[in-house]
């Protein structure tokens, strides 16, 4: 029987608590204890990081059988080679239950060396409940809980400005930082909790915005009896995710970027960090880049035969319709420079065709309507606006939108209702909101003409606009679904990139 992994195998150094990390899950594992993990061994930051598991659902038994120690596994693609990095994890110390071990949980909270809270708890997680309790041990919220945490923490040190806290969120809101700290404030008043608390937490403590992204697929089930095998160790903890990696960390008024980036030397262990006063403009790269370009190719590539992401880009024609309308659509409408956005679209690419992912096609598919208006929408405007015409990739994007959730058929699936679409006589499913499943099975059989004219006056997919007050954008959707409906999806989108 194998050995298990643990700090023998893997010669652990000791290390003081620096982090807390709210969430036990595959991404932090796989990016957050990551990145202080090559920071320990590459500066002298010398931090470990102590999980907390926030909820009462599940156990940390095996972190604990393990003592924290973990194998992470990174495979990706990079200038045109597969690429796999194998790294034992040691920075992970501890492993705490919020609400099973309250005491030892506060007495790391309120530790001398405690200097940054990460945390993903979930869009859910960053909540204000005014039915929260201040005096359970801990509060339900997260937020709660961290109020609590705080309150402890200013009392044992009296209000020390250096006893203040680096707060990191990474969960997926917008303002992450701003709106951690907004639930934190209104706790601080439901609760009633004395001024010079509030005055600490508004003037000691820093809630950083950033922006996390990395695909993380988890726990290999299929390889990890093999992989252990390999490794001469059994490890129950195994995690797996993409090569690439981006963390883009916003300074708030109460620290400066030089000050932070002293605090975390991130840049100095060769990390793609990112420190910034503004983190929106990289936000808005990655939502129109590397989202919106999932958005404005896969309805396309899937009615054309395609089922995954890697087989999308081996496929010469929907290749070129994404890489044409990032480059020459999407790149001149953002706001960072033209030499940083083309950067990180060549990483995008290399993450799609990473040999290790296999992304389903009709997974992306989930809520498009709502996802073009989010991701593609601006971009499409604003190159109307900047060029006084059509996007042509962008414009068929639509069509394609449009043809690939045409039905009038429904169907149950996992409890819920579908519309089920019909690929040259293969059926799949069209998920989306009741409404706009309601609305295609209404509209979609109209002709070319109607069909499109009432989908683009529908302002309610297009945040409020209307987009058949778009010059010649009613006429272009109406001849590219009469065309996708005669001759198929796959001879009109090969047309399209050879005109």
């Amino acid at each position: 029987m194998m050995q298990r992994l643990n700090k023998s195998i893997t010669h652990a150094v000791d290390r003081p608590v620096k982090v807390m990390q709210f969430g036990e899950g595959n991404f932090l594992r796989a990016f957050v204890d990551y990145i202080f993990d090559v920071t320990n061994e590459k500066t002298d930051f010398n931090g470990g990081v102590v999980i907390v598991k926030p909820i009462e659902f599940g156990n940390l038994d095996r972190f604990h059988d393990q003592e924290c120690q973990y194998t992470l596994q990174l495979r990706g693609y990079e200038n045109g080679q597969p690429k796999e990095i194998t790294r034992q994890i040691t920075s992970v110390v501890d492993a705490v239950a919020a609400i099973e071990d309250y005491e030892k949980f506060m007495e790391y909270g309120t530790s001398e060396t405690l200097r940054f809270i990460v945390s993903n708890t979930t869009e859910a997680g960053i909540v204000f409940d005014a039915t929260d309790d201040f005096n359970a041990c801990p509060p339900k919220t997260y937020p709660g809980k961290l109020t609590k945490l705080l309150f402890e923490r200013y009392k044992k040190f009296n209000g020390a400005a250096d006893k203040g806290l680096i707060l990191l969120p990474c969960e997926l809101i917008a303002d992450n930082g701003i709106e951690l700290k907004k639930c934190i404030m209104q706790f601080i008043d439901l609760w009633k909790l004395e001024d010079g608390f509030k005055t600490w937490v508004n003037e000691c403590c820093s809630f950083c915005p950033t922006l996390v992204d990395r695909i993380v697929p988890g726990y290999p089930r299929e390889d990890a009896e093999a992989l252990c095998k390999e490794w001469g160790y059994e490890d129950q903890l195994i995690d797996r995710a993409e090569t690439f990696g981006l963390w883009v960390v916003e300074a708030d008024t109460n620290i400066t970027l030089d000050q932070l980036k002293k605090e975390l030397p991130f840049e100095e262990a060769g990390l793609n960090v990112v420190f910034t006063k503004d983190h929106h403009p990289y936000k808005e790269r990655k939502v129109r880049i590397l989202n919106g370009s999932h958005t404005s190719f896969v309805l396309a590539s899937f009615l054309a035969g395609n089922n995954i992401v890697r087989e999308s880009m081996d496929d010469p024609t929907i290749r070129q319709y994404m890489e044409e309308t990032l480059y020459n659509e999407v790149i001149p409408t953002l706001s960072l420079s033209k030499e940083d956005c083309e950067e990180f679209t060549k990483a995008v690419i290399d993450r799609f065709l990473n040999p290790f992912v296999k992304h389903q096609l009709l997974d992306i598919s989930l809520n498009s309507v709502s996802k073009w208006e989010a991701r593609c929408l601006p971009s499409f405007l604003g190159y109307v606006n900047k060029f006084n015409k059509l996007p042509k990739y962008l414009t068929f994007s639509i069509a394609a939108l449009m043809s690939f959730y045409t039905s009038q058929t429904e169907a149950e699936f996992n409890g819920g209702i579908v519309l089920q679409g019909d690929r040259n006589g293969e059926k799949y499913n069209i998920r989306d909101d009741k409404a706009v499943l309601d609305f295609f099975k209404e509209n979609s059989a109209k002709s070319a003409a109607e069909f499109t004219h009432a989908y683009l006056s529908n302002t309610a997919f297009f945040g409020g606009e209307d987009l058949t007050k778009v010059a010649g954008l009613e006429e272009a959707i109406t001849n590219y679904i009469e065309d996708i409906r005669n001759r198929g999806m796959r001879a009109v989108v090969t047309d399209l990139v050879n005109a």
